[in-house]
């Protein structure tokens, strides 16, 4: 019989970027992949988001090697990917032919399927993601970005996933990075979009305000197809719901995940000490392991709160740390209530800082919080409020049309500039998207490389053995 409900395991991925800030090593997730393997998950969440970048910057890892190493191992459950549209897993638009390559490359390493989503719910920046995902045999699930405010309403999120069903996406995913989504809001959404659409819908939550088991059960009551959680060690605070008890609350019922508890407590004995190991090394804060009811107050992420915190204190003004948190909301509402996702939480973070800071509204103004009021991250949920766009921007036209379409071509000048390190045609899409990170672990590996041929070097005949 097949289960009545769905599983996405997010360990590798979102579990350990909401805890300890995506610093988990591939050699630590590879021992476990063949028995997580064996569970019966719908899917394995284990690249994208921030995994790219930690990969190369902080990690020195080949991301696109991790995707292959652990694809080598899992054979049996799809393989899936976060990735933020035109953005990719960058915070800027690129060309379409950057966007194209790097899909047709993720699923020719092993993703199986790719939930798209853009910090705006603007359905342009998807497309081209989405189609050539489809064009590449992928499964194309396309994210909504949840928010609350005077226009995200129950019809807002129908419309959206409306026309996302329109555009050729495989699934739906309703995606609230904050935990925001109450219970019988989540049962009343899920109920209008199963009526409204044909294609499966999966949830998407963290736990930082304390809800979210709860959430995802009235929305399991109310149909959802699929919900996301985090193997237990890897759970809670601002991480998913964990994995064994949404099985074991739903065992003999209805919804009945099918999945063996047995098997899941040998998967969690493993990661436990890991995630000592991690907390011994500081980079687990204490801070994101508990419930934070400032996330319904002021729908800010765990992620963004600590980033506020580490810029306050830079600052030396952790005291003004409340008074940014207030003026999130009123900024937020200034541009036009984009939903504090990535990047979008990161700039509305910062303008409120400038702000309070500063002591003057839109004095200092980040520039790509200029980019986004000149319409260049795409169209903003409600008109900009016309004297803080004045403010921003003056008199600069507004773009309306698809950002991307003013994007001239750049793979070839990109592999132009780097072609000296090329050793994977992927190496031209890690520039793409991290230029100077990527070259920095380009050099590295290059330095690394020239060691190890150069103990092979045989300094009596001046030759190499090969």
């Amino acid at each position: 019989m097949k289960p009545k409900l769905k599983i996405t395991e997010t360990a590798f991925r979102d579990a350990h970027q909401s805890l300890l800030a995506t610093r988990m090593k591939t050699e630590d997730m590879l021992p476990i992949a063949e028995k997580m393997d064996e569970v019966g998950y719908h899917s394995l969440e284990m690249w994208g988001g921030a995994t790219f970048d930690a990969c190369l910057r902080f990690l020195k890892e080949d991301p696109w090697k991790r995707l292959r190493s652990i694809r080598k191992k899992v054979k049996k459950t799809k393989l899936q990917m976060l990735l933020r549209g035109q953005n990719l897993l960058g915070y800027k638009h690129y060309a379409d032919d950057v966007v194209s390559e790097f899909v047709k490359k993720a699923i020719y390493n092993g993703i199986d399927i790719i939930r798209i989503f853009d910090a705006l719910n603007d359905i342009r920046n998807l497309e081209t993601t989405l189609r050539v995902t489809n064009q590449e045999g992928g499964h194309a699930q396309c994210a909504i970005s949840y928010t609350i405010s005077p226009v995200h309403n129950l019809s807002y999120y129908v419309k959206k996933a409306k026309e996302m069903e329109d555009i050729g996406a495989d699934s739906i995913c309703i995606k609230d990075m904050s935990g925001i989504l109450t219970p019988y809001v989540a049962y009343d959404l899920i109920k209008q979009l199963k009526e409204a659409v044909s294609i499966p819908i999966q949830l998407h939550t963290h736990y930082t305000s304390g809800i979210a088991s709860m959430t995802y059960l009235k929305a399991i009551e109310a149909g959802v197809d699929v919900v996301d959680t985090a193997i237990s060690p890897l759970a809670l605070g601002t991480s998913q719901p964990p994995t064994e008890p949404i099985v074991a609350a739903l065992k003999n019922t209805p919804y009945d995940t099918g999945m063996k508890l047995e098997l899941l407590s040998e998967i969690a004995d493993y990661f436990r000490p890991l995630r000592d190991k991690y907390l011994d090394e500081g980079l687990i804060d204490p801070k994101v392991l508990g419930v934070d009811v400032n996330t319904l107050i002021y729908q800010v992420p765990g992620g963004m709160l600590s980033n506020l915190i580490s810029q306050l204190k830079q600052q030396n003004k952790l005291d003004k740390f409340e008074e940014v948190l207030a003026e999130v909301p009123r900024v937020r509402g200034d541009l036009g209530y984009p939903p504090l996702v990535t990047p979008m939480s990161q700039m509305i973070g910062t303008q409120a800082l400038f702000n309070v800071i500063i002591g003057e509204d839109y004095k200092m103004v980040p520039k790509e919080i200029k980019d986004y009021v000149a319409g260049l991250y795409g169209q903003a949920t409600t008109p900009i409020k016309e004297e803080v766009k004045q403010k921003i921007i003056g008199e600069k036209e507004v773009m309306t049309e698809r950002p991307a379409d003013f994007i001239p071509p750049q793979l070839p000048f990109l592999r132009e500039e780097m072609k000296e390190y090329l050793e994977q045609e992927e190496d031209v899409l890690s520039y793409a998207l991290f230029p100077q990170i990527a070259m920095n672990f380009f050099k590295e590996r290059w330095a690394e490389k020239y060691k190890i041929e150069s103990a092979l070097y045989n300094e009596e005949e001046k030759t190499h053995p090969i």
